[in-house]
């Protein structure tokens, strides 16, 4: 096998096509892979992971990519990143307010999304449509463009009560999602939240939250030649070589003929790959 690249992983680029683009992210140097589907691949841990934030090295990753002193100190690896419901900004206790300015009092959208099943989700409005790409979404709708972070948490809050808000992974690389109508889906959401939409548009106003009803749904086709029967996935903490012929692409997950690995999961992991 040649070497096509080593360095610190990240999760790879991706861009939207037919099929979606992927690349590997190395340090600065970026491996296209879609040209590696049908080929040998061997991915192989080296043993060190350096944190993305400061370049310490750590024995152990947290929030992909950091050590732990800045998993407690930095504003991206705090608890309302997950539940963003639960952002604190406004009462003077966010880690670092610039961040937060920067990335949370921004406008993000409420969308719908078909990938293992239709699910609710939230991004800033910049990430589109790269967030569905890493999610594996077949289908993408957005819904609702909010004023800021906290808010597309309290909406997506109200709207997981009636659908998910969560991938199911294994099924998601087992084959496409079944066609839905997300248009539909979407006013059947607006009908059932009706009340508690609109007492979140008097909380924050009407400009803050908007119903984009016009938005059409994106359909979107990944690199996958054969899709696995059974999912068996990868550790490179246990196993630090990973080896087989790459049949696909789908979010940040490889699949082999082998067993399937997610990218994203070993960011900041010293890396070498070759086909």
């Amino acid at each position: 096998m040649a070497e096509l690249g080593r360095g610190a992983l990240n999760k790879m680029a991706v861009r939207l096509g037919d099929p979606v683009q992927y690349a590997f992210r190395l340090g600065e140097e970026e491996v296209p892979v879609n040209p590696l589907i049908g080929k040998s691949l061997r991915l192989e841990y080296l043993g060190e992971i350096h944190c993305t934030h400061c370049g310490r090295r750590t024995n152990k990753s947290f929030s992909q990519g950091y050590c732990y002193p800045c998993f407690k100190k930095l504003p991206q690896c705090d608890s309302c990143i997950v539940s963003p419901e639960k952002c604190h900004h406004e009462l003077g206790t966010c880690r670092d307010p610039q961040w937060g300015e920067q990335f949370c009092m921004t406008d993000h959208v409420v969308y719908l999304a078909n990938s293992s099943g239709i699910k609710v989700g939230i991004t800033r409005a910049t990430q589109l449509p790269t967030r569905w790409l890493d999610q594996g979404a077949s289908q993408a709708l957005p819904i609702l463009r909010v004023a800021t972070r906290q808010q597309s948490g309290l909406v997506e809050d109200l709207l997981r009560s009636q659908v998910a808000d969560r991938t199911n992974w294994r099924a998601l690389l087992k084959g496409d999602a079944v066609p839905v109508d997300l248009a539909a889906v979407r006013e059947q959401l607006f009908d059932g939240c009706r009340e508690g939409l609109e007492a979140l548009q008097r909380r924050f106003g009407l400009q803050a939250i908007q119903l984009l009803a016009d938005a059409e749904t994106m359909e979107i086709r990944y690199p996958v030649e054969v899709y696995p029967s059974k999912i068996a996935s990868f550790d490179l903490d246990k196993t630090p070589v990973v080896e087989g012929t790459l049949l696909g692409i789908k979010g940040q997950y490889l699949i082999f003929d082998t067993g399937v690995i997610n990218i994203r999961k070993y960011t900041a992991y010293q890396l070498a790959v070759s086909a």
